[in-house]
């Protein structure tokens, strides 16, 4: 079992592959359906929004991180 897994996702009509640990990407499909959008819309709204220096799977952890901090500081323990 892998702990990583690479896909794949159509980005501005070109190609490209991103890999995340399972539960990043479980908080990203539960990310995009809670925005009632696809994940690959949800991936190229994060694509489009990271720095260049930053590669997409980079982007993509950070971006779930701070969704979950932002839930946290709404829903404290």
């Amino acid at each position: 079992m892998s702990l990583v897994e690479k896909r794949s996702v159509t980005i501005r009509g070109h190609r490209t592959s991103y890999s995340l640990e399972k539960p990043f990407y479980d908080d990203l499909v539960a990310i995009s359906a809670a925005r009632d959008m696809t994940l690959a819309a949800l991936v190229a709204e994060v694509d489009a929004q990271r720095p260049r220096e930053a590669n997409l799977s980079s982007a993509l952890r950070l971006f779930v991180l701070e969704q979950a901090k932002l839930a946290a500081s709404v829903n404290p323990l």
